[in-house]
């Protein structure tokens, strides 16, 4: 049997009352016979003792299929499964789980190629006097990454107050599941910040130059399912500009050029949505609910899906990201936006006060 399905389930509070919603929708259920036949057909031939080895063959769907994804409130899962029926007895049974590669995103296509420029300033007051004016401006190369690239980010910070002011950026990830419950349904958002950068300081009535180069490398985690948007807003005290980053799945190539990039499939980081959780039943000596700490010692992961990354050894490490554990082999196939679960990326410039703050993407 081939299957693959997506799992949702969380728990909400309706007047006071703590309740479970949960779904299934399921995207592959073949079943095939490889050896004997159907009990309908009249008598079942018998196998004589001994090993056997029975080959056998699915074939996956045309049609797109969303990635393998693992969280706590969801999970899409592809799984093959063996049962031999036995006369008299409990059937011996055997799974084993593979992973989807996709969707299809190419870093290559002309809408992720355009590069996203922001600009914004402020004056810096005190009381009733301006105390001069901070302006930001940055440049995005291209807006869609592989899992593994370094993100191509520019930034242009011109300081005329008499205060001393900070770039930082930030990598967020934007995760939002969704059962469908009548007209509106239920949904449930989680953020995670996958990557961040802290510059130095900048001191008053000087300019200056931020070149990300190698230093902003991101991380292995899930590709983007759906769309992201762009919005530009004032936060407190803070200059911040976000822009849209969607996690591809083909990596950018130098066009005319014969240096091919070096394609890794990577388990997902332990701080994003789709790294945190790893199911009970894929680990041996322990059980992790995803709420309490791990505890010390080796423990036997069995599964874990994998994503594409690209291997760059020469890469910097200047900025804070997470880093992945051994890989685990997976098959691929083509896969699109997932009925259960989307998530976004977006990534935050801001240019703020001595004092750090957290800026609201």
């Amino acid at each position: 049997m081939l299957r693959g399905k997506a799992h949702a389930e969380w728990k909400v509070v309706v007047s006071g009352d703590r309740r479970t919603v949960k779904d299934d929708q399921v995207f592959i259920d073949d079943r095939a016979i490889i050896w004997g036949k159907d009990k309908t057909d009249g008598s079942l031939p018998i196998l004589p003792r001994g090993q056997h080895a029975f080959s056998f063959r699915f074939q996956l769907p045309e049609s797109n299929l969303p990635c393998s994804f693992e969280s706590k409130p969801c999970t899409v899962r592809y799984y093959v499964k063996v049962t031999m029926d036995i006369p008299y007895a409990s059937p011996p049974q055997g799974m084993k789980y593979f992973t989807i590669i996709g969707p299809h995103i190419d870093c290559m296509e002309e809408q992720y190629l355009k590069p996203l420029v922001g600009h914004d300033k402020r004056a810096v007051c005190c009381l009733c006097c301006q105390k001069g004016v901070v302006s930001l401006r940055s440049a995005l190369e291209r807006s869609a990454y592989c899992c593994g690239e370094s993100l191509r980010l520019k930034a242009d910070i011109d300081n005329q107050s008499e205060e001393e002011v900070r770039l930082k950026l930030k990598l967020i990830q934007h995760v939002e599941f969704f059962i469908d419950r009548g007209v509106l349904g239920v949904n449930k958002e989680a953020s995670h910040t996958v990557l961040e950068y802290r510059g130095d300081q900048i001191q008053p009535h000087t300019r200056h130059k931020f070149d990300s180069s190698n230093s902003l490398v991101v991380p292995v985690m899930p590709p983007t399912l759906v769309g992201v948007w762009v919005e530009m807003e004032k936060s407190g005290d803070d200059l911040v500009m976000n822009f849209p980053i969607t996690i591809a799945t083909c990596p950018f190539r130098i066009p005319n050029s014969k240096q091919e990039p070096n394609i890794d499939y990577a388990v997902c980081c332990d701080h994003v949505e789709g790294g945190l959780y790893i199911g009970p039943e894929f680990q041996l000596g322990q059980v992790y609910d995803g709420t309490l700490g791990v505890e010390e010692g080796e423990s036997v992961v069995l599964y874990r899906p994998v994503y594409v990354s690209i291997r760059n050894p020469t890469r910097g490490s200047s900025a804070t990201t997470g880093s992945a554990s051994g890989a685990t082999s997976g098959s691929s196939g083509s896969s699109s936006q997932g009925h259960h679960h989307h998530q976004q990326q977006q990534a935050a410039s801001s240019s703020d006060d001595q004092q750090w703050h957290h800026s609201r993407a």
